[in-house]
């Protein structure tokens, strides 16, 4: 199927709530286009669309990086389990020398496509899991990773592994269930306006985070 034009049906170009110097392909209703990727499919039990919104920690990422531009510039970032491109997008406006974006969801690399082209950057999309791999990003950016207990796990000690070998690493997370609080200390802290049907509330309180100084 043709992916970008599903996007540009289902969704509406606006501005990224807490960077709206970034425009993003984004959804009204999240059920509702969940039924339309499946039926368009054909496929029943597809992944949610995480692409579609502009989550809490990604957004507050977002933030920072465009409000600290130094954290990028000339420097070489992997946005992980990226979505829709928002925290890759940033990178590349604030000076970043290359940006990948890495997620596993078809859909999500035609929308960090369509969404990188409306916002005039370059982004090379990487539509598979890089848990566990390093090609050597100078700094690694990932948001909202910390929802399921298993992944949260394991994406921690990789990005852990990460920094310790010399990469920046930042973790953009409103406080879900599995972030390793313990192993973390937060650095700035934003009130993020999010979507209330996938949310608890209209505004969240989403951190940037990064590792502890081991002893």
């Amino acid at each position: 199927m043709d992916r970008e034009a599903f996007i540009r049906a289902q969704t509406r170009l606006l501005p990224a709530p807490h960077a709206p110097e970034i425009a993003l392909h984004l959804a009204d209703e999240a059920t509702e286009l969940w039924r339309k990727t499946e039926e368009e499919l054909g496929e029943i039990g597809l992944p949610p669309p995480f692409w579609a919104f502009a989550w809490a920690g990604g957004q507050a990422l977002a933030r920072h990086v465009l409000d600290h531009p130094e954290i990028v510039a000339g420097r070489t970032v992997l946005d992980f389990a990226s979505g829709s491109g928002l925290v890759a997008i940033a990178a590349m406006k604030a000076g970043a020398a290359r940006a990948e974006a890495s997620d596993i969801d078809a859909f999500a690399g035609a929308a960090m496509r369509l969404n990188a082209e409306a916002n005039g950057v370059a982004l090379q999309p990487r539509i598979e899991d890089l848990a566990g791999r390093d090609e050597g990003w100078d700094v690694v950016l990932a948001g909202d990773v910390s929802y399921e207990r298993d992944m949260a796990h394991a994406v921690t000690d990789w990005l852990d592994a990460l920094r310790r070998r010399g990469a920046l690493v930042l973790i953009g997370d409103p406080g879900r269930t599995y972030l390793a609080r313990e192993r973390l200390e937060a650095i700035a802290e934003y009130r993020v306006p999010v979507t209330r049907a996938l949310e608890d509330c209209e505004i969240k309180r989403a951190q940037v985070w990064r590792f502890r100084e081991s002893p």
